[in-house]
C-alpha cells in the first residue's frame, strides 16, 4: 500500500509552472460555457509560469495544495478589496485540478486559507463567485458562507453576475 502525503503550504517560485497548469485546467473546467471562449483563453494565457513566479516573488499570498509532491490546487488570499463589506480578509481564488474536486481537498484548502488570514490578523472573510458557476456557489454555501452582495464582471461585452459570500 502506498501512502500519499497531502500538504498545504506557501507557494515558492519553483511552483510557478505547476500552479499555471492547475490554473489552466481548473479555469477551463469551471468557466467553459460561462465566460466567452476568447476572453477565457486570454485570461488563461496571461497567467503562465512567469506571471505566477512574479506573483509569488511580489509576496502575494499564494498557498498550494500538494499531493505526493504534485501541486493539485492553489488559493490566493489577502485583504478584502470590497470596501462596502466589513470583512477584512478575502480569498481571491481557490482552485483544484478537476480530478481532485469533490473529495474534500477544496474544504481543506479553504480551511487553511481562512486560518492563514486569521493568523495575519484579518477578521472575517469574503469570497466572490460567478453566479453561473454552480459548483462554486454550492461549495461556498455548504461551507457556511452567507450570500450578502452582488456585482457584475464583464468579459468580451458579456456581463456576468457575481455573488459575495461572507463569514464573520
Amino acid at each position: 500500500m502506498t501512502t500519499l502525503s497531502i500538504d498545504i503550504r506557501k507557494a515558492e517560485p519553483g511552483d510557478a509552472s505547476a500552479i499555471a497548469d492547475v490554473h489552466h485546467e481548473a479555469w477551463r473546467g469551471a468557466y467553459a460555457g460561462i465566460i466567452p471562449h476568447r476572453a477565457l483563453n486570454a485570461m488563461i494565457n496571461r497567467r503562465g509560469r512567469d506571471w505566477w513566479a512574479n506573483a509569488i516573488r511580489r509576496a502575494a499570498s499564494v498557498l498550494v495544495l500538494e499531493i505526493g509532491g504534485e501541486i493539485a490546487g492553489y488559493a490566493t488570499i489577502g485583504r478584502n478589496r470590497a470596501r462596502e463589506l466589513r470583512q477584512e480578509g478575502e480569498i481571491y481564488e481557490l482552485y483544484l485540478k478537476p480530478e481532485y474536486q469533490g473529495i474534500g481537498l477544496g474544504t481543506r484548502l479553504f480551511g487553511a486559507a481562512r486560518q492563514r488570514l486569521r493568523d495575519h490578523g484579518l477578521r472575517g472573510l469574503v469570497v466572490w463567485a460567478l453566479e453561473e458557476n454552480v459548483g462554486a456557489l454550492d461549495f461556498y454555501a455548504g461551507a457556511g458562507g452567507r450570500d450578502v452582495a452582488e456585482g457584475v464582471e464583464v468579459f468580451d461585452h458579456k456581463a456576468l453576475r457575481k455573488v459575495a459570500f461572507v463569514w464573520d
